[in-house]
């Protein structure tokens, strides 16, 4: 089976292509470039992610879940600026044209388009080691995108979700021995907070002219608090007690808990700031409190300044060496 073969059977599948609102893809797969149509008075929001065996995902994995992560990881960076999902393309590399492993694949990248309602709009294929490439669009209204700076002094800082559940699913898809016995539903719940995060797209559209600052948690949250906080030129001040956790994580000693919850990484929730009396506007929204942005720089946590991140950065080690 040759490119435009493999194109046609996996990637040309009316699901993918219409799983976004039809109105936003004026041409999609077929041509040499696709063509997309914003409402009047939006702005483009543009991302891309690069996803490499053995670094953004383990040896071990189902190729459907892994398209599934594929898509949402990259799909939150348009959660994270306010963004509605419109298209993706996906630049995919193969050591072979396996296809049983493809069609694994094009169902999981179905099921989290459908998911996250974004079509896929182009894209190209080539041979050589497995390499993910996906580029998401999406659409603000002008002006109303979420930025990390902005935060003030007095805001609440805020997540939109549990911490630490992507690190223990981790732990789990490596195999790593367990300091109790793990319950079927737990560990079923962990393993797809890794391999099947769901973008915040809705909160974050939801977060328009009431967050100060705003970005996704994919590097741990005291590394992308750092960003945050420098971008807006102030001090976060995190406060370890009112970290929320899911009853999953609750198997592991509370010093691994508090480790991964802070430094865990690949969460997908927002991390956000907002003015005080915001805070009643978002109504029954799942979020919870973390702290307080303040005068200064850096992040606190439980008053103490953090020296250095402990989040993953790519290229550190020989930056280091």
């Amino acid at each position: 089976m040759g490119e435009f073969g493999l194109i046609g059977r996996y990637f040309q599948r009316a699901v993918l292509q219409q799983a976004g609102d039809p109105a936003a893809v004026a041409l999609g797969i077929g041509d040499d470039a696709a063509l997309l149509e914003p409402a009047p008075g939006c702005q483009w929001v543009i991302s891309t992610d690069s996803l490499v065996q053995g670094v953004h995902f383990p040896e071990q994995y189902c190729p459907t879940d892994l398209a599934y992560r594929a898509l949402a990881v990259a799909v939150s960076d348009l959660a994270a600026m306010g963004a509605r999902p419109l298209g993706f393309t996906l630049a995919l590399t193969l050591p072979t044209a396996d296809e049983a492993w493809l069609g694994a694949f094009s169902d999981g990248l179905a099921q989290c388009a459908v998911d996250h309602r974004i079509s896929l709009i182009g894209g190209d294929t080539t041979r050589g080691p497995l390499n993910i490439g996906i580029s998401v669009h999406g659409e603000v209204a002008r002006g109303r995108a979420l930025r990390r700076s902005g935060a003030r002094p007095g805001d609440l800082l805020c997540v939109g979700g549990p911490l630490g559940d992507a690190a223990a699913g981790l732990a789990l898809v490596l195999d790593q021995p367990l300091p109790a016995p793990l319950d079927e539903a737990s560990r079923d719940y962990l393993l797809a907070r890794f391999w099947r995060p769901r973008a915040q797209c809705e909160l974050g559209q939801a977060l328009q002219g009431l967050a100060s600052a705003a970005m996704d948690i994919s590097d741990g949250l005291l590394q992308d608090a750092g960003h945050l906080a420098r971008a807006s030129g102030v001090a976060l001040h995190i406060q370890g007690a009112d970290l929320p956790s899911a009853p999953a994580l609750r198997h592991w000693p509370a010093r691994q808990q508090l480790d991964w919850m802070l430094r865990g990484g690949d969460d997908y929730v927002l991390l956000f700031s907002l003015p005080v009396a915001a805070l009643a506007q978002l109504g029954d929204w799942p979020i919870t409190v973390i702290g307080r942005v303040e005068a200064g720089q850096g992040v606190w946590l439980d008053g103490q300044p953090i020296a250095g991140d402990g989040g993953y950065q790519h290229f550190k080690e020989s930056a280091d060496g």
